[in-house]
């Protein structure tokens, strides 16, 4: 496996890039614990010209301040007031691009994950939805605008091979987005007939 270096995600194309994170590693060091996971799912959300981007139309907050900045870095923030999702931010400083991390497959530091979960959580629930997998990683608020390097938050490419298709579909949960909510940039690995 090989660390993702943050000039990685200086790539213009968002959406391409939330294609390619399908079937990378997430890795975290909190705590001392290392966890690690597979990406199953990522969302796609491009800046100012997008309406469910929280930056929409160049709207600059305290918030979105943080996607204004060099890709490379984590954008977390808290939603409906109930869970952290873990973002990354991405392209050339000034362009507000992001893409939400939003499933894993747990691989190491399972025992973590179970910890911070819960103990009656079942394997198949640990990391597959965006606040369960931040809660599972132990990605919180204080994590927002850290630069993603090795030993604290950071994706690895890994010669591992997901059997199945990446499958392009409208996100989730945007329907305020007007039109933009039916763009397909929400990516999501589908096992193959027999590897489910």
């Amino acid at each position: 496996m090989s660390v993702i270096p943050t000039s990685f995600f200086l790539q213009m194309d968002v959406v391409s890039l939330a294609n390619q994170l399908i079937g990378c590693r997430l890795n975290t060091v909190i705590d001392g614990k290392f966890c690690s996971g597979i990406v199953l799912e990522t969302e796609a959300y491009a800046g100012e010209t997008d309406k469910a981007s929280h930056a929409f139309g160049g709207r600059k907050t305290f918030r979105t301040s943080v996607m204004y900045k060099e890709g490379g870095i984590a954008y977390v923030y808290f939603c409906y007031g109930m869970h952290y999702l873990f973002n990354v931010v991405t392209a050339v400083e000034g362009v507000p691009h992001a893409i939400l991390i939003r499933a894993l497959l747990p691989v190491e530091g399972i025992d973590a994950m179970q910890s911070r979960r819960g103990s009656k959580v079942k394997f198949g629930q640990l990391t597959n939805g965006p606040g369960k997998l931040t809660k599972a990683m132990g990605i919180e608020k204080s994590h927002n605008g850290l630069l993603l390097e090795e030993g604290h938050i950071w994706f690895e490419k890994t010669s591992e091979k997901l059997v199945g298709d990446i499958v392009a579909t409208p996100r989730i949960g945007i329907d305020y987005a007007e039109e933009d909510a039916l763009l397909p940039y929400r990516f999501v690995w589908m096992p193959s007939e027999g590897h489910k």
